[in-house]
């Protein structure tokens, strides 16, 4: 009975005091007048807390009465703690001034981080408005991976419905990723940048991805679904943006070197050096990679290096310049029919075909905090890039073998392909908070202009060897020119009702010129076709967004957008490929949407649950076609219109921090899956699903930290997808149409640190599974192209 009545004095007592309560709000401002955003704000010894907003404004309301310490701490400034004292039916003013410390800056990065999440979403920044937007970052600090491999799985494999097509089982380590059914192969319909700007061939025309940022250098990396068509351009699968790192703020050098070796061959050296001298923050780096591979003829060398050089001139004005570098040469071991593959999939067929990609790309940059809310930036990109291939080609199709003619004593000549990229990006963004009235709004508002040429030349006559030669014996058969120019201003508006709801609504104009000048050999191979094109297309889309803030930390957000795909080269001209090209082939578009739910609770539990759909009229597709003689063929068309419809979700719960007070050690367990259901709704493939379009991708993760050490295991499973519109069951016999049966992959991954050493150790493929993930009609195939079985590696890194 006193049990009882203590109870009920209690719960009286919270509720008379719950309902004694009062707010407090203010701003959080830097020395210089400017606004803070994302601080946070707690009052110390409770659960009240809440986070500035854009403006530096923030409120705590429904504040039992009584006397606090309000602590206001932001990443890069001196936390500040004082006294509060909260009336009853009373708002408390508090308007704070941070000091910044920037010497704290990368402790807090690195301790901070890692002792949360390694995974989170994004907020206003860089001249981009984030609000509404489903939206990922990854914090490469905080999660134990093979960066050394820049393995996707286990980096990317927290964004719910990340889909990969691994090729690195056949000497080309460029790995692709598409969303939400889209597809992977070199990450056409993904826009692929590295800090801010594009990275890829050409923007339009030819937007594969040759050179990735090395992960050991990268901070962080960001990924915006489809609804940043307005503010980056209409590519249905959204962006993927790699953040590099910076040099200490701390020490006028710092420099880390990390040692990793591995199975089959593979050693991986990385150098980095950063600094800061006076108003200059410097950072570089340089990788040395090789492996022999994990199939006779997939051995590789690489050589990638990056620099960059930040000159703060003033308070306001920043500016910096960098340049990327990549340098390889990649031997391709060929692709399988489908007996070929399960009969030995660690065999070989190929023995003379090589690639390189060399990439230059140049960029320099402008940030000026115009006024106390407004900032301005400026990128300019030059990009002098190319690709080299020397091949057996894919005549025949996987099943026709590489072998010596026993009558010329000598194989058959290889083909040379040559393409060269050239280009000039230039995007200017601007971001603005004002006020409407009473209402606090946001404006993003910018442009870009994009200039790109490419030289496509392709089946000239190669010499019979089988080392890495480029000598051309006859002259190419197709000489073409093509250039591609974008103009594409943007607006966008955040309009505030109130502090918990925002609407953006926005638009964006397409002006896209294409050009195609030079010869090629006729389709039937007897004659030269004389090409000099050129074709304007002008696009509007619109799109608005949706968040209500629930609470400090939890929000709904909802958006709608368009999108849109114009014909890439590939298309076009085809290149090292057996698929024919339907002439009439015409530009794609659609929309896409997304409503979800994401936040966390106080430091255990993150999370994002949501649902999206994905229209997609007259999607390039491939289906199997019949020719004269009986037999069939892969036809690239416009297959039809298809919807892309789905759930994903993304749950990461810390039972230490939830249930026990208590910080040496941690451990958490996160689940990414994604439901999908992308589908043909029209013509003769009518409900069949959508080529790399998995019903289901599931990937369910431990994190493991003890003191200085720190592991993670990784279970990836993978529905079944099919390489073609028809869904065939039966594969064709050169492997292009078929499906890409389920599979699951494990891996595991750890590191310890000692002071300023680091090892780092880790199984990739732990049960040594053997699957696939992509049927390609040109290379690094043609045919299936497996991923690789178990390996192992283990690194070891000091930072001095």
């Amino acid at each position: 009975m006193k049990q009882i009545l203590t109870l009920i004095i209690s719960l009286s007592a919270s509720v008379y005091s719950n309902a004694q309560s009062g707010s407090v709000d203010g701003t959080v401002r830097d020395k210089s007048g400017n606004p803070l955003s994302n601080a946070s704000i707690t009052l110390e010894k409770t659960k009240y807390g809440s986070i500035s907003n854009d403006l530096g404004e923030f409120r705590i309301e429904n504040v039992p009465v009584g006397n606090y310490s309000i602590r206001i701490s932001i990443v890069g400034y001196t936390a500040v703690t004082q006294p509060v004292e909260i009336k009853a039916y009373e708002t408390t003013k508090v308007n704070l001034e941070m000091e910044e410390k920037i010497e704290l800056l990368q402790e807090i990065e690195v301790s901070g981080v890692r002792s949360i999440t390694g995974m989170g979403y994004m907020e206003d920044h860089g001249g981009v408005i984030y609000s509404g937007k489903k939206t990922e970052v990854l914090l490469l600090d905080s999660v134990d991976a093979n960066t050394a491999l820049n393995n996707p799985r286990q980096v990317l494999g927290r964004v719910p419905g990340a889909n990969y097509s691994e090729t690195e089982g056949s000497g080309f380590p460029s790995n692709g990723i598409g969303f939400r059914g889209l597809n992977p192969t070199q990450s056409v319909e993904t826009n692929t940048r590295q800090n801010g700007y594009n990275i890829t061939g050409d923007l339009y025309g030819y937007p594969e991805s040759y050179y990735l940022p090395t992960l050991e250098a990268v901070e962080r990396i960001e990924v915006t679904r489809g609804a940043s068509s307005l503010q980056f351009g209409p590519q249905f699968g959204g962006v993927i943006n790699y953040i590099m790192k910076k040099g200490s703020t701390t020490r006028p050098i710092e420099v880390m070197i990390q040692q990793t070796g591995g199975s089959f061959g593979m050693y991986n050296s990385f150098t980095s050096v950063g600094g800061q001298i006076g108003k200059f923050n410097y950072y570089g780096y340089l990788q040395f990679q090789e492996a022999q591979g994990w199939r006779p003829n997939s051995d590789y060398r690489k050589v990638t290096g990056y620099g960059r050089v930040e000159y703060r001139a003033s308070k306001k004005i920043k500016v910096g310049v960098e340049y990327s570098i990549l340098r390889n040469r990649i031997h391709m071991p060929g692709g399988f029919t489908d007996s070929m593959f399960y009969a030995n999939s660690r065999a070989s067929y190929r023995a003379r075909n090589w690639l390189t990609s060399p990439w230059n790309i140049l960029s320099a940059t402008l940030d000026w905090k115009v006024s106390q809310r407004t900032s301005l930036s400026v990128k300019s990109t030059l990009n002098s890039s190319a690709r080299d291939l020397v091949w057996r080609n894919e005549d025949g199709g996987p099943q026709a073998l590489d072998v010596i003619d026993p009558i010329t004593n000598a194989y058959v000549s290889r083909e040379v392909e040559h393409e060269g990229f050239t280009s000039s990006t230039t995007e200017v963004r601007l971001l603005s908070h004002y006020k409407l009235g009473r209402v606090n709004n946001t404006l993003a508002a910018g442009g870009r202009f994009f200039y790109g040429k490419m030289k496509r030349q392709e089946g000239g006559t190669g010499t019979t060897g089988s080392d890495f030669d480029l000598t051309l014996v006859r002259p190419y058969e197709n000489d073409l020119d093509f250039t591609t120019t974008n103009l594409a201003p943007f607006i966008e508006n955040t309009f505030h009702f109130g502090e918990k709801l925002s609407v953006t609504p926005g638009v964006r104009y397409e002006y896209i010129n294409s050009t195609v000048k030079g010869h090629s050999l006729s389709d039937d191979e007897t004659g030269v076709v004389y090409s000099d094109r050129s074709k304007n297309r002008y696009i509007f889309l619109s799109g608005i967004g949706l968040q209500l803030k629930t609470t400090s930390t939890t929000n709904i957000y909802a958006n709608w957008s368009q999108g849109y795909r114009p014909m890439d080269y590939s298309s076009l001209t085809p290149f090292g490929t057996i698929v024919t090209v339907d002439p009439k082939l015409k530009d794609s578009n659609g929309y896409n949407s997304d409503i979800g739910f994401r936040g966390s609770i106080k430091n255990f539990l993150n999370f994002d649950v949501g649902g999206f759909y994905l229209q997609y009229n007259d999607r390039i597709g491939i289906i199997e076609k019949t020719a004269a003689d009986g037999n069939q063929y892969p036809y690239r068309t416009n297959v039809a219109n298809s919807v892309h419809k789905g759930f994903e979700t993304y749950i990461e719960f810390n039972p230490i921090k939830a249930f026990f007070d208590y910080t040496k050690w941690s451990l958490s367990f996160f689940n990414s899956l994604a439901l999908i259901d992308a589908r043909y709704t029209s013509g003769e493939f009518d409900g069949k699903h959508v080529e790399y379009a998995p019903t289901s991708i599931n990937r369910f993760g431990t994190n493991l930290l003890i003191g200085k050490f720190s592991t993670t295991f990784l279970i990836s499973s993978t529905e079944k997808s099919y390489g073609d519109a028809g869904n065939s069951q039966t594969p064709s016999a050169d492997a292009i149409a078929g499906s890409i049966p389920a599979y699951t992959v494990m891996d595991w991954s750890g590191t310890v640190h000692i002071k300023n050493y680091n090892l780092k150790f880790g199984i990739n493929n732990l049960a040594d599974k053997r699957y696939f993930t992509l049927r390609t009609s040109e290379y690094p195939g043609p045919g299936i192209i497996p991923s690789i079985g178990r390996s192992l590696y283990i690194g070891v890194g000091a930072r001095f």
